[in-house]
């Protein structure tokens, strides 16, 4: 019988398993978690042929390396990064036959910072409440890979994509645009921390990660010295802790905070987020 599954043998800076995530269980202190960026991680899964909730593996800045036990289709996309199979190049951004005991390697990201890649029949983990992703602040779903693990593999349901031409990927942002809507809690800062808020620059701070996007620039000043009582969050709060600095919430957010909420970012634009390196300048803009 054909032992379908793959041996990690290089993890890389931080690679985990991640399909569409959790949702419905904040009030549970589950967070959402998932591939923080969706498009790139449904996309390699629609050119292997697996549907576009399979569990894929979401690299972190360094890639990975992983030895089938059998042939297998694999895509990678995301962050652009080189691939290589028993050390000749292999295609980025498209469907790549792999053989039985070849060593497949992706590469240093060249651009942006999260790679995915899809391998034909998806990552087979044992789901938890209904998804395999691993979840890095409350600990649910399998941990990040080590060297040395063993992945087992779904089995393939459809063929790979056939393809006439390139895919076209959305290069990592030069600049990181976030739409927002004001609130829930607007009203504990000053206008001119809200109007600073949308008419300054700030950058991507190194201290981001799988949790938040956190930024550097000028802190808002609040307009109420209380705190709040621990209320509930949503992907996309833009919360301000007291250095003022705004933070993202991403997939793997707590799903509740004390500090207040100013605005909360459209969801569409948190994929762009995910491929925002450290220095990226970040702009808030109002919806509506």
């Amino acid at each position: 019988m054909t032992d379908r599954a793959v041996v990690v043998v290089r993890a890389g800076a931080l690679t985990t398993v991640q399909d569409l995530g959790r949702p419905g269980h904040a009030h549970l202190g589950v967070p959402r978690s998932g591939a923080l960026d969706p498009r790139a991680a449904g996309l390699v899964n629609r050119l292997v042929g697996n549907p576009e909730g399979a569990a894929v593996l979401e690299t972190t800045l360094t890639g990975c390396a992983l030895r089938p036990r059998c042939a297998v289709t694999v895509a990678v996309g995301g962050a652009p990064s080189p691939v290589t199979v028993d050390g000749r190049p292999a295609a980025w951004g498209t469907p790549v036959r792999v053989p039985g005991g070849a060593l497949l390697e992706v590469g240093r990201a060249v651009a942006g910072v999260r790679g995915y890649m899809a391998l034909a029949g998806g990552i087979a983990v044992d789901p938890v409440l209904g998804s395999r992703s691993t979840d890095l602040l409350s600990g649910t779903g399998p941990p990040p890979l080590a060297d040395g693990a063993v992945l087992p593999l779904g089995a393939p349901t459809s063929p790979p994509a056939r393809l006439d031409g390139g895919v076209p990927w959305p290069a990592p942002p030069a600049e990181l645009v976030l739409g927002i809507r004001f609130g829930p809690r607007a009203d504990w800062f000053t206008d001119g921390a809200l109007r600073t808020l949308t008419a300054a620059r700030y950058r991507v701070s190194a201290a981001s990660n799988r949790i938040g996007l956190r930024t550097e620039g000028p802190g808002l000043t609040r307009a109420r010295g209380a705190e709040l009582p621990s209320e509930g969050m949503v992907l996309g709060a833009v919360q301000v802790p007291p250095d003022g600095c705004p933070v993202v919430f991403l997939a793997d957010h707590p799903t509740t905070g004390g500090y207040p909420v100013v605005a909360v970012v459209d969801e569409g634009d948190l994929g762009a987020a995910a491929q925002a390196t450290p220095g990226t300048p970040v702009r808030f803009v109002p919806l509506g």
